[in-house]
């Protein structure tokens, strides 16, 4: 029999019954658990084979059942009570539009360009935390109020289904997911047609993706997908699977991804009356080509000149960067990157790209363009077109400005101008809901807005110990009954029988410390750490007085090896008969897993190779429901692990030897667990609390929970970089004298002349005066310098002085600047600077004088990397 075809046919809904529709296509309800509750009591067996997707159920449930409930007026009752409350969660003014009411210039509209986004288990586009992270993002985002539209692709077969051979080796499936039986709708046209993105490519082939609309709350979310019948057919398969195929097949993805996703944004808004966004946020270098095409339509429609262009875009675009190594980061072959964006093979050189006609191929090509003139890279791109740039953590801020300094070459690591904004998770989702209903009870209200408020978390000193603990045991048990289902599936599909399988109904117990480590499988969050020493880990689980259960759980990339081997390490540790009642790996991680892990787990551990991990947000989640970290200072853990919220282990991340590396830190996880761990979880009251061991959860929660919010991130995001690139690009795109967008023609009219002029800048001369022969601190010190500005004037420059503490190299230690003032105008165009400041510091000091590009529209004196020291 040939292959069938398969699609979905959605339910006739009755009358009465039309607004589960709607509840069911807008993915509020996968954080929204009274939604849940309802769709859960239509037919709760079916609820649980469906895995818990409304869609999916009203396509399967009979309809005797749906003429039933369409006369239950109890049924009735909640679903018109859920169906206005969706309504008014939809039209009500949120936080955002409360600071514009009270004045405040925010942006119209926000687009977040992300590769995945891991919203709901129901729509699998998402590998890890990239994903999470930015599904988060949208559900804050409407939580808030944004006015944001988000874009990425609909991956047909999502990322992978994982499972276990019977040696224990990753095997992938790939399930092909029909659209239609998904809460997704198609974008049409006004005359219900299906809107198409096209995209020329190489060899006059052409790209038409349809556009599928997920509704995250008040946040839609562009989804698109090449598998479509105008589209060529080599070309169809573009979106088939994230992170798969070679490439070539990635930088289609990202093509798409970028510039499709503009022209998608382009014609929702249209189809929808929606304003256009003002501000465009890169989550990682892999959409970097969207500031590409906002330069086309800027030249191409809108008349300007390639350099004007850029400073609009620029002026306008924030990009995040979640890798912390360079061989984290998108690097194409030039020649395949001219491939796409040149002109045709049969067109005379120099002829218009298909792709992208007006742009000049040479200027695409320099926006990725890194030390090895071979290759494109996609952070540097990613960079060069946004005027502001953080990563995901405090830490992660500091390594991110040391891998990218080369971009600013002559400024200190410290003076990158990329910043920080750590990341967060949205509680309504991650968060049990013993806990949610205890917020609840000390708020005094259904509203959790407050839960931003430090002062709400404090509310929890009024919650008695015992308490506390009743809700950790019984979200660990919810934990472990979930456990013996997934090893028990998981045993059936390795091979083994029922008659084998007898010892998993008690595997594992709900009164016994359970440690949680889940993540995606790269070497450096280093999987196996703990299997370094078996035997004592052996020890730790099978302690008669204190024993540990071990639950882990993660996806290695399907290209690498190395990962699936060191998942096979795991396993087959955990199928020995001494242990396997005390450590499993779960396969198919996912957010379903993930959530009940979240919420049973007592401890969460993480040990990476410090400082690799650029946030980790999974201990976060962990964190909100009173798990204690256990981490290597990393990411997040770094910022606020505070001693009494967890344990840190120490790092030996100075040492060259690797082996010695990780025998150091496995030996310290080790004696941590045995010797302060265990102690304090099996200490227990009369009452058979450990009541040291709830105090630190109690701590836990007060003082990382208004901290590791995703509201608190979004918020972070809109005052820091959203508000401040709408601001901007009025500015940028103000008319001068009455020519549009005169203030980006003089930026750019400014930044050509500044770096043509710069080369030739000279200090040359620093003269020194004002100090005593033994200078105390505080002493005034009064520098001159003379400059030769190459034609530029005084002011468009900043002249600094820069001074601070010298080692023993004559290297300044966190120096000092202090603005020059322009004094004078000499012969042959030099022009002279002075400052007098005291100095700043006591012992040996030393100073230089430095010059900086100035212009009013730029974001800082170091955005455009050009400096000249004396």
């Amino acid at each position: 029999m040939k292959a069938l075809r398969r699609f979905t046919v959605r339910a006739h809904l009755p009358q009465r019954l039309e607004a589960l529709e709607r509840l069911s296509v807008n993915l509020r309800w996968s954080w929204d658990k009274p939604t849940q509750d309802l769709f859960a009591s239509i037919d709760p067996e079916l609820w649980g084979h469906v895995e818990a997707d409304p869609v999916a159920l009203l396509g399967a449930v009979s309809p005797k059942r749906l003429d039933e409930l369409a006369v239950d007026d109890s049924f009735l009752s909640r679903l018109d009570h859920l169906a206005a409350d969706l309504d008014d969660y939809l039209q009500r003014p949120m936080w955002y539009q409360e600071r514009i009411a009270a004045g405040e210039e925010l942006p119209t509209g926000i687009a977040y360009f992300s590769m995945e986004f891991g919203v709901a288990e129901v729509l699998p586009n998402y590998s890890g935390g990239l994903g999470i992270l930015a599904g988060d993002h949208l559900k804050s985002a409407s939580d808030l109020g944004l006015p944001l539209i988000a874009v990425g692709l609909y991956y047909r077969s999502g990322y992978f289904r994982q499972s276990l051979t019977a040696d224990g080796w990753q095997h992938e499936n790939y399930p092909s997911l029909d659209p239609q039986g998904l809460p997704l709708r198609l974008l049409t046209d006004e005359d219900g047609e299906p809107v198409l993105v096209r995209l020329a490519m190489p060899d006059s082939a052409e790209l038409n993706a349809r556009v599928w609309v997920a509704q995250v709350g008040r946040i839609p979310l562009l989804l698109l997908d090449s598998d479509t019948p105008e589209t060529d057919h080599e070309l169809r398969g573009v979106t088939d699977r994230l992170y798969g195929g070679d490439q070539e097949h990635r930088i289609q993805q990202e093509i798409l991804a970028g510039i499709g996703g503009v022209r998608a944004i382009r014609a929702f808004t249209r189809v929808e009356s929606l304003p256009e966004p003002q501000v465009f946020h890169m989550n990682e270098g892999h959409a970097g080509f969207l500031g590409i095409e906002r330069i086309r339509e800027l030249v191409t429609d809108g008349g300007l000149d390639f350099d004007t262009a850029l400073a609009v875009v620029r002026s306008s675009t924030v990009f995040t960067t979640h890798t912390p190594v360079p061989a984290g980061i998108d690097r194409f072959p030039v020649d395949l990157v001219e491939q796409y964006f040149g002109a045709p093979s049969d067109e005379p050189s120099g002829a218009d790209s298909e792709l992208l006609p007006g742009l000049p191929l040479e200027r695409i090509v320099a926006f990725g363009a890194e030390d090895d003139p071979s290759k494109f890279n996609m952070a540097y791109m990613g960079l060069r077109l946004a005027q502001r740039a953080n990563g995901v953590s405090l830490l992660h801020g500091r390594v991110s400005r040391g891998m990218f300094n080369e971009l600013w070459n002559g400024f200190d690591t410290e003076e990158v101008p990329i910043g920080s904004i750590t990341n967060g998770v949205h509680a309504p989702t991650w968060a049990a809901p013993q806990w949610v209903q205890l917020g609840r009870e000390l708020i005094g209200s259904d509203d959790l807005g407050s839960l931003s408020e430090p002062d709400t978390w404090q509310r929890l000193q009024q919650v008695d110990p015992g308490h506390l603990w009743w809700i950790r045991c019984e979200l660990r048990k919810l934990l472990i009954d979930d456990v013996r289902a997934r090893l028990r599936k998981s045993c059936l599909e390795r091979g083994a029988s029922d008659a084998e399988l007898g010892w998993i109904a008690k595997a594992f117990d709900p009164d016994v410390l359970t440690i949680g480590f889940a993540r995606r499988v790269p070497t450096y969050k280093r999987l196996t750490l703990m299997l370094r020493d078996p035997d004592r880990l052996e020890q730790l689980l099978l302690d008669e007085k204190r024993p540990v259960q071990l639950i882990v759980a993660g996806k290695s990339h399907p290209a690498d090896d190395g990962g699936k081997a060191l998942i096979q390490q795991v396993v087959r540790f955990a199928d020995r008969p001494d242990v396997r009642h005390r450590i499993a790996f779960l396969p198919d991680y996912d957010m379903s897993m993930a959530r009940l892990l979240y919420w049973g787990c007592d401890v969460w551990l993480n040990n990476p190779l410090r400082p690799l991990e650029a946030c980790g947000t999974s201990g976060m989640k962990s964190a909100l429901n009173g798990g204690l970290n256990l981490s290597i200072r990393d990411g997040w853990w770094d910022e606020w692990y505070d001693g009494e919220n967890g344990w840190e282990i120490p790092t030996a991340d100075g040492l060259a030897d690797e082996t010695r590396r990780d025998d150091l830190e496995a030996a310290a996880l080790y004696d941590l667990i045995a010797n302060s761990v265990t102690t304090k979880f099996y200490d227990r009251d009369a009452q058979g609390v450990p009541t040291r061991w709830v105090e630190m959860v109690r701590h836990t929660l007060q003082s990382l929970g208004p901290k590791v919010l995703a509201s608190r991130m979004v918020r972070d995001y809109t005052e820091q970089y959203y508000a401040p690139a709408a601001r901007s690009l009025h500015r940028t795109i103000e008319a001068v004298d009455g020519v549009p967008f005169g203030a980006a023609r003089d930026l750019a009219a400014y930044r050509r002349r500044a770096e043509e002029a710069w080369p030739r800048i000279q200090i040359t001369d620093v003269d020194s005066y004002g100090l005593p022969d033994t200078p105390l601190l505080g002493s005034e010190l009064t520098l001159t310098a003379t400059v030769d500005l190459a034609g530029l004037a005084p002011d468009e420059v900043v002249v600094e002085a820069v001074i601070g503490r010298v080692d023993t190299t004559d290297a300044l230690l966190e120096p000092t600047t202090v603005q020059m003032a322009h004094t004078g105008s000499g012969d042959g165009g030099s022009e002279t600077f002075s400052t007098t400041t005291p100095l700043p510091v006591a012992g040996p000091v030393g100073y230089t004088v430095r010059v900086l590009p100035h212009h009013p529209l730029l974001a800082a004196a170091d955005e455009l990397g050009l400096v000249t020291l004396a």
